[in-house]
Formats: C-alpha cells, structure tokens, sequence
C-alpha cells in the first residue's frame, strides 16, 4: 500500500524534474512514516520511477508503507541498516525522470538534491554514521544514552520556502492547499533516519533527555551567499550579536522569511532553487557530555591561603588557593574540560576555616568520567586530604544542580558571629562600655575594602550590625562580641 495517492503524482513528478531528492519529496508530500525515510536511497528512487508510472490506484502498486499521519515527535524504531549507496567517487546515484529505464537508476550520477544539499542523500548513508561514531568512541566519554542535535546552513530555509512556493503553486492549480506546517520538518527527517542507526552502532538508545550530546554541524559554502538579499529586504532582522560570525543565523534567516511578501521573495530567489554542484559539508562533529556537580565541606588551616586564585593586575600574589588544591584532583578523574568553583560565603586569606567546615561546591564542565560509586568518591577525597596540610575536605559527593541552587539561598539572610579584644589608652571602667549593650539594628554604610577590590567593585553597601555585647577585663582592655549580616566587615 502506498503512502502517496494520484493526487501527489503531479507533485513527485515536479519535484523530481527540478532536482529534488526522494526523501525531500516525501517530507513535500506530508509522509509521516518513519520507517519509509530509512530504506536506501536506491530503492526509493525506484518505487518513485514506479509509482509515477503506474496509472493504476491500487495501494500495494507502489510498495510504500501504511499512510501514517505527519509526526512532529522523534520516535525511535529499531531499522535494518542503511546499505552504503555511494560509488567510488562519493557520487550519488542518478535520480532519473519517469521516462528512464529503470537501469539508469543504477548507472548515472546524480545532481545533488536541490533542497536539503544532500543532507537526506549521502549524510544518511552507513560511512557516515560509522564517522560519527569512531568521533564519539575516540573521545572516550562514559554514557548510557545520547541526544543527537544538528545544526544546518541558513540558506536551506531559503532554498525549502522556495520549493514550498513552487509546490504551493502547483497545488492550487489542483484545488488543493499546502501550509508551511504540513511539511515534515527536514531536521525531524534526519533524526528519523539517523537515530536507530546511530543506537545500534553506539550500543544505547536515543534519549531526548540525555545528558550526553552528540552533534553535527553541516556547512554548503557554495551557497552561503544566498541568504543575503533577506538583508536587504528585511534589515530589521539581520543585526550584530555578540559571538557570531555572521549576521545571518538560522533564527535571523527564519523571522526574515516570515516577514517579506511571497512576491518580493521570488523577485530574488529562483523558484525552482538551482541544483548545486557540491554537497554539505559536515563541518564539526562534537561531543558534550552535561556538568557533574561534587559537593563537600572544607577546612582551611592556613593564614596565608586565599580561597580563590588571588590575581591583582594580572600579577599572582599567592601560589595556591582552597579552589586550586580541591579542583586540580576532581579534574584529572572526571576528565573534565574546565570547572566554577562556589561556596556558601568566603573568608579572608588569614582567616582560617575549622569546625564543621565551610559548605562548596564544584561543577565540572563536559566530563569525560561521570560514574563514581561511594567507595570511589572516598578514595577521592582522600587523597586531596593527603594533598596538601593546608586544607582538609569532608562529605565529598555527587549532587545535582539543585542542590547547588539550595546552598546559595539565603545568603543575604545569614548573620555571622565575631569576638573583637579592644585595646584603650584611656583607662575605663565597665560603665563606661554598657551602652554597646544596648546598641541593636545598627545599619552601616559600608565602602568595599580594598582588600577585597581584586575581586569586588567598588561600591557602597548596606550592611547591618545586629547586636553588640561587651566584656569588661581590666582598665584598658575589653571583648566585644557582634552580630552581624552576613557580607559585613568588621
């Protein structure tokens, strides 16, 4: 049975005659199944030839699937694998028009698809697939599933609205209509195709949720030129942003394309789009795995140890830090490509850490190792304890991102103790020192001190003294104990 009806002839003739590949024609003609986009290219070119020129309407004529209606979620479904239909010279096979014989199928090179720039052709073929996956299993991640992203050149938004528009066209002369929705979107496609393929070589299933990413960026620098009358017809759309090469962005192409009139863009586009000489290229193929967050409790024992990297004017003041001693050991085993280091407060560079220990917390960026059991997380904080005698860890352990969030909250709301001997020259007495006593809610304008200025902007903050109590010992000295908010510095 076949999911194209007559209705759809004229349209598979058309799109054939201007250079359209056969998986672009299906995704033109609303074909939702899945399993009909992953048989060989080969073999759908043939049931195209024959279902054109088959003048019957029986369903099984064709040899296509079960209609299935247009599917906007990626379902995976396990396929056979995708025969490589590639001659010696990477040339795709010729797509012959109804009236070739059915041997030109397999003797003549094709042009590539004037549509998806071969995305739907070679890039769905099993070398491509066994690339990808020799990129993955050399950057020796750990995973147990994975996300596959794509990334395409604008100008395919282009050259798809002006394939739609020839369609569209060619449609109302039938009394039938086409929207810009009803089109199976080409990266929907892709995935279709490349998923199962990409599960079985891998050994895991495809998983929208995983952590665990693999993508591929295609550029066609042959066509990169053809998105830039949009410019000059939309320049609203097209400006300047921070980290990016061009102005002309997949987004920015897109929002164009909704803005200008059908007759402006085919005053500047040809419809049909031209056939190019070259396919895409595949520009990167990239692995990411998501961030590890480890968590724990530090001392710090030193009076001559930041906790951060103290750097002023690009000159190092101090050999090491607290971040440095615990992150140079969770980087090496989780293989990470770099970290952020972040704790509940901070103390001064002589100010040591005892007690329980000071809340932090570690993200390590794209790590290669992410499985750690118990025992190993152990070992682990061992041997940063062996490290060094400057500082000591404890609770060492995997969290999650939110957890991250909860030690970070409240921190404005935190009153910190201090204890203060106070010298006096002038001798007093205890009376003379009770009014501190009293002294409660006292709101100080406090400048940044300049020893915190390497890593603060200067700034007028408010912070509040809670409660005072003195502690009368002799004539000239005295204790003062204070309550304070959290950020003030006595």
């Amino acid at each position: 049975m076949s999911s194209l009806t007559e209705k759809d002839k004229p349209i598979v003739q058309l799109l054939l005659n201007t250079g359209t590949c056969p998986r672009c024609i299906f995704r033109f003609c609303r074909v939702g199944s899945q399993t009909l986009y992953r048989h060989p290219y080969k073999d759908l070119m043939k049931d195209l030839t024959e279902f054109l020129k088959n003048n019957q309407q029986q369903e099984d004529a064709a040899g296509f699937g079960v209609v299935d209606p247009p599917c906007k979620r990626i379902r995976l479904e396990h396929t056979e694998e995708v025969p490589d239909d590639l001659n010696q010279n990477g040339v795709l096979k010729h797509i012959p028009l109804v009236n070739d014989d059915s041997a030109a199928v397999e003797n003549s090179t094709v042009e590539v698809c004037n549509v998806c720039l071969g995305i739907l052709q070679e890039f769905c073929e099993a070398d491509f697939v066994r690339r990808v996956c020799e990129k993955v299993k050399s950057a020796d991640y750990q995973f147990t599933s994975f996300v596959f992203s794509v990334s395409l050149p604008p100008q395919l938004s282009v050259r798809e609205r002006a394939a739609w528009l020839l369609v569209k066209q060619e449609m109302g002369k039938l009394g039938l209509s086409l929207a810009k929705d009803d089109i199976v979107q080409l990266k929907e496609a892709y995935k279709w195709i490349i998923h199962p393929q990409l599960s079985e070589e891998l050994g895991v299933p495809a998983d929208g949720k995983s952590l665990f990413e693999v993508s591929v960026v295609f550029a066609h620098p042959e066509t990169d030129e053809e998105c830039r009358f949009l410019a000059t017809a939309c320049p609203d759309c097209f400006k300047p942003a921070k980290n990016k090469q061009s102005v002309f962005t997949r987004m920015a192409v897109m929002k164009a394309l909704e803005k200008i009139k059908e007759e402006d863009f085919l005053k500047h586009f040809p419809c049909p789009p031209s056939s190019p000489k070259n396919l895409c290229i595949a520009l990167e193929i990239q692995c990411n795995n998501g961030a590890v967050f480890v968590a724990g409790r530090y001392n710090k024992y030193s009076r001559n140890l930041p906790q951060t990297p103290w750097i002023i004017d690009g000159e190092r003041k101090l050999e090491s830090s607290v971040e440095e001693l615990i992150s140079e050991h969770l980087m090496a085993e989780f293989k990470a490509d770099s970290f952020n280091f972040s704790s509940s407060g901070r103390e001064d560079v002589d100010v040591r850490t005892l007690g329980n220990g000071r809340p932090f917390a570690i993200e390590l960026v794209n790590p290669r190792r992410i499985h750690f059991t118990a025992e190993e997380m152990k070992e682990l904080q061992q041997t940063i304890n062996n490290s060094s005698d400057k500082i000591r860890v404890r609770d060492l352990q995997l969290v999650t991102r939110e957890a991250i969030g909860r030690m970070k909250e409240g921190e404005e709301e935190k009153t910190k103790t201090y204890s203060a001997l106070v010298w006096i020259d002038k001798a007093i007495q205890k009376e003379d020192i009770a009014f501190l006593d009293d002294i409660k809610e006292l709101k100080l304008d406090q400048k940044t001190p300049l020893r915190v200025l390497h890593r603060r902007p200067l700034a007028v903050r408010c912070r509040i003294i809670h409660t005072m109590k003195s502690e009368y010992i002799d004539e000239h000295h005295f204790r003062l104990h204070l309550k304070t908010q959290a950020g003030t510095y006595p």
